[in-house]
C-alpha cells in the first residue's frame, strides 16, 4: 500500500499543497517517497519552480531541472486550460494509453509512499473520450478526493465522489481543505458529507492548524 492518486472536485482546490505536505511529513519520518504529476497545463518553462511539478520536486528534495521535470511530468502544456484544450493549442493531443502506461510504471516503482497527482477535477477532459476519472480507474490506484468548504462544495464533492464510485475507483479518503473566508463552516461541511459517504474517512484540513489533518491522512494512506 501507499500509492495513491490525488484528485479533486475542481482546479485550485489544494491538490499540490496537500501532496507536498504529505511528502514532507513522510520524509520527516524517514520514508523513501516519490510523487509525479504526469499531465500539467499552465506550465511556464521560465518558472519551473512555480509549477505544480516544480513544487512536488522540491517537496521530494529534488531540483526542478529539465531532466527531473521530464521524469515526473512528461506532458506539459503552456495554456492554463483543460488538458484537451491546452494540447489542441499546441497541435497535439494527450495519448490516453501512454498516460495510463506511464502512471502504472511509476506506481510499480520501489517507493512507498507514492503519489500521482491528477490535473483539474475528477471530470476534467483529457481528450475527446476520456476524463481524469477514466485515468484514475485505468491506473488501478485508490484515490484521495480533495474538496473545499465553500458554499456549493457539498454538491461538487458528492458529484465527484459518485463519479468515481460509478467506475469502481476506490476512494481512500475525502479531504476537506478549509476554504478561506467561507460562509460555511468546516465542521458543518464534514457533518453533512458524513451522511452521504458512509464508510469513507473524512479528513479536515483546518486553515490555521493543518498538521492534524495531514498526520491523519498520512496514516490512512499507509494503512
Amino acid at each position: 500500500m501507499g500509492a495513491h492518486f490525488i484528485t479533486g472536485t475542481g482546479t485550485d482546490i489544494g491538490k499540490t499543497w496537500l501532496s507536498c505536505a504529505l511528502l514532507r511529513h513522510w520524509r520527516a519520518e524517514g520514508r523513501r517517497v516519490a510523487a509525479c504529476k504526469p499531465l500539467l497545463s499552465g506550465f511556464d518553462p521560465l518558472l519551473p519552480l512555480a509549477s505544480d511539478a516544480g513544487q512536488l520536486l522540491a517537496a521530494q528534495g529534488r531540483e526542478a531541472s529539465p531532466v527531473e521535470l521530464d521524469a515526473i511530468a512528461p506532458w506539459r502544456f503552456a495554456a492554463p486550460l483543460s488538458p484537451d484544450m491546452a494540447a489542441a493549442l499546441e497541435g497535439c493531443r494527450v495519448d490516453f494509453d501512454e498516460l495510463v502506461a506511464f502512471t502504472r510504471r511509476i506506481a510499480s516503482a520501489d517507493f512507498s509512499p507514492l503519489l500521482v497527482e491528477g490535473v483539474g477535477g475528477v471530470m476534467a477532459p483529457l481528450d475527446d473520450k476520456h476524463t481524469v476519472r477514466d485515468w484514475i480507474a485505468a491506473s488501478g490506484l485508490p484515490s484521495v478526493l480533495v474538496a473545499g468548504s465553500y458554499l456549493g462544495s457539498l454538491s461538487h464533492t458528492l458529484t465527484a465522489y459518485e463519479a468515481l464510485v460509478k467506475v469502481g475507483a476506490g476512494v481512500t479518503a475525502i479531504v476537506v481543505n478549509e476554504t478561506p473566508d467561507s460562509s460555511v463552516g468546516l465542521d458543518a461541511t464534514l457533518e453533512s458529507l458524513s451522511h452521504h459517504v458512509a464508510g469513507i474517512p473524512l479528513v479536515a484540513i483546518a486553515r490555521d492548524k493543518p498538521e492534524a489533518g495531514i498526520v491523519q491522512l498520512a496514516r490512512l494512506a499507509m494503512s
